[in-house]
């Protein structure tokens, strides 16, 4: 692996006071809509929840934006220049479905609940322990994946712009918590809202160019066939079980360990994007947001793919030793390549729009929950309202101080979306078969919750520590022990769930109104707003369209 010091000097940009001044003008914007949304933090529910108050368009884009972080932008874009159009799985069938499920069957539970978390919702459903091992899981995670955004962001801006590596952190860092702390949510998701345009800003011209230097789609086709093969620029080729393909996993495994395990994980339980739902001015409004967000991610596949195979093309060598670029570099080079100045400053402020969306989407969840479900709930019970806002804002600061420290944990992946998925399988997974099982069997008992999700993290832990890297099963690459990895967790999360229903007490049939599928609570019922009720905004429709439109997108690429 090469060291910072080589990449920076490789692909440094040049940049002038007319890129500087976009990126200033940047930064004056975010805190200055932190500052905005201050007005509004009057209690905990608008500082944790924005005061459930957000009309549907802006939850939906501020839940693409903060999935859109540097680590997908890069990530992605590494992934394609690794394992070529491969990449739309993570799109189509790693994401829409999942996303769709999320609008249509768990929303209802999750707003109809008025729960302020996805642990809390577990309370509800199971009992305290289940509770507490989710919400300390979730907490580590949201502090392991903000520090994969600052690591990622201190390779890039100490390659492109010349900053040391600690300077890209706490500028980023800096600014992520200024506006948090200030405005809470609202900040967060107003901001997500203007880093999601900014971003789209930075790839358009990215991936146009890139296509123009290569001769087009065909001509970028046509290199890759060459150099890498048929199946390279296909979806479906290669993937037949027994068959050999750069991703090391067939369609088996792309179905069940990315299409639904890992997708359905991350997606349904992941309180990063949840939160973004949850704060949405009533049901119809949370149920729409992550359905309006699947139409953008459709596409945005485009956007990080061909950055991707365009860098695979004009580097043949990327990611061995003797390109001297990693796949990570694929984006980053381009800007070098292609971008003038202006461009080259907006782009650059895309990028940095990016890793701060993603941090501040891990940081706003990791805050609310460990205040209202570890602090509030086991430490500091039943104070005035006052005094967990004033915690929230002390624990983010202390979140990101931990990010710091966590950041460096990535380095050892030259794939960072490798690093995202790993932690995915350890952390959303079993939480997700809890979730499925405690949802849709009523007889699911109490205890069963915290059983299944401490087997669930162990099972993936062990496949992918032990039976993994000590290559004992003999799976060829990172991405495909991810896959194994999820499948192992679900099954043994699942498997115990039941032993240990068929052994301890169910909860009483009157707690689980509402939390269980075919039950209902007083908030499932509300009826929608007035212009809610409209055709072209029910939930159903925007769902089912969503799912045509993304099986559609597969049909030029498996011909």
């Amino acid at each position: 692996m090469r060291t910072p010091t080589h990449l920076a000097a490789e692909l440094r940009l040049p940049t002038n006071w007319l890129d500087y001044t976009i990126l200033g003008i940047y930064f004056v914007v975010v805190l200055g809509i932190g500052f905005a949304a201050r007005r509004s933090v009057k209690t905990s529910l608008d500082f944790f929840l924005s005061g459930r108050s957000l009309p549907a368009w802006i939850t939906g884009l501020a839940f693409i934006s903060a999935n859109l972080a540097a680590t997908e932008i890069l990530g992605m874009a590494a992934n394609s220049a690794q394992y070529g159009v491969y990449t739309v799985h993570w799109y189509w069938i790693g994401a829409i479905p999942a996303m769709v499920f999320l609008g249509l069957v768990m929303m209802p539970f999750y707003y109809g609940s008025k729960v302020r978390s996805v642990p809390e919702f577990l309370l509800l459903r199971f009992d305290k322990w289940a509770h507490l091992l989710s919400a300390l899981l979730f907490a580590f995670a949201a502090l392991l994946i903000a520090g994969v955004n600052l690591y990622a962001l201190s390779i890039v801006v100490e390659a492109l712009l010349g900053w040391p590596k600690w300077v890209a952190i706490l500028v980023a860092g800096a600014f992520v918590l200024g506006y948090i702390t200030l405005g809470g949510l609202s900040s967060a998701i107003y901001n997500e809202v203007l880093q999601f345009f900014v971003i789209l800003a930075a790839l358009i011209p990215i991936a146009a160019l890139g296509l123009k230097r290569v001769g087009g789609w065909d001509g970028l086709t046509d290199s890759l066939t060459a150099s890498h093969g048929d199946n390279f620029v296909t979806a479906w080729g290669g993937t037949g079980i027994g068959s050999a393909n750069p991703l090391g996993a067939n369609w088996l495994t792309i179905v069940l360990g990315l299409g639904f395990v890992l997708s359905f994980g991350y997606w349904t339980t992941n309180f990063a994007e949840v939160q973004r739902a949850l704060s949405a001015k009533n049901l119809s409004a949370g149920q729409r947001t992550p359905l309006i967000a699947a139409f953008p991610k459709i596409f945005i596949v485009f956007l990080v793919m061909i950055p991707g195979l365009v860098a695979a093309v004009l580097v043949p060598k990327i990611g061995t030793s003797t390109s001297g670029l990693q796949y990570n570099d694929a984006i980053p080079y381009l800007m070098q390549e292609l971008l003038p100045n202006g461009v080259l400053g907006i782009a650059v402020t895309g990028l940095l729009a990016a890793f701060m969306a993603g941090m501040a989407a891990n940081v706003s969840s990791f805050n609310t929950v460990f205040t209202t479900d570890i602090w509030g709930r086991y430490v500091v019970r039943d104070r005035e309202d006052a005094y967990y806002v004033r915690f929230g804002r002390l624990i983010t600061v202390i979140g990101v101080a931990v990010s710091v420290g966590t950041a460096f944990l990535a380095s050892s992946f030259s794939n960072i979306m490798s690093y995202l998925q790993t932690l995915f399988s350890f952390f959303n997974v079993p939480m997700f078969v809890v979730f499925i099982v405690g949802m849709f069997w009523k007889r699911a008992s109490m205890k069963s919750g915290f059983w299944g999700l401490l087997a669930g993290t162990t099972a993936a832990m062990v496949n992918y520590f032990v039976l993994y890297k000590q290559d004992i099963v003999g799976i060829p690459t990172d991405q495909g022990a991810n896959f194994v990895s999820a499948i192992a967790g679900f099954v043994a999360g699942a498997v115990v769930m039941v032993a240990v229903t068929l052994f301890t007490a169910p909860k009483p049939a009157e707690e689980l109104q509402g939390l269980v599928y075919g039950t209902r609570s007083p908030g499932m019922d509300e009826p929608p707003a007035k212009g809610d009720d409209a055709w072209y905004r029910r939930p159903a429709l925007l769902g089912w369209g969503a799912i045509v439109l993304a099986a559609a997108c597969y049909i030029p690429f498996s011909i």
